[in-house]
């Protein structure tokens, strides 16, 4: 399989960044940033999508999102958006599930992102 998202998880290639990793899962910066702090959570397992999800990936999907949350906390976001994109016409670009964490922004300014 030559999914870029397996390959950080095991460490074979470099993330932009790194956050923060455990046993389950990883988080680093977005390459491609669509807000003032965007970033990725991933699980170390290879899982392509939501529509891929199991009922065994039940604490996984929590893990990620518990995670986000403490990432959060940790950045000082006042206020964030959870995004999981599903499949191309949902916008997901590797077929790896993750989690964009984004926020930062200051005043008043646009905040419809897409990503």
């Amino acid at each position: 399989m030559d999914c870029i998202f397996c390959k950080i998880a095991k460490g074979d290639m470099p993330a932009e960044k790194m956050v923060y990793e455990d046993d389950k899962v990883k988080a680093f910066y977005d390459i491609h940033p669509k807000a003032p702090v965007h970033i990725l959570v991933i699980p170390k397992e290879h899982v392509a999508s939501i529509a891929h999800l199991e009922e065994n990936h039940a604490d996984l999907i929590q893990k990620i999102i518990y995670t986000a949350k403490q990432i959060a906390k940790d950045q000082g976001l006042a206020g964030y958006r959870l995004v999981f994109n599903v499949g191309r016409n949902g916008g997901q670009v590797i077929d790896h599930l993750h989690l964009h964490l984004l926020g930062g922004w200051k005043g008043e300014q646009d905040r419809k992102v897409h990503v």
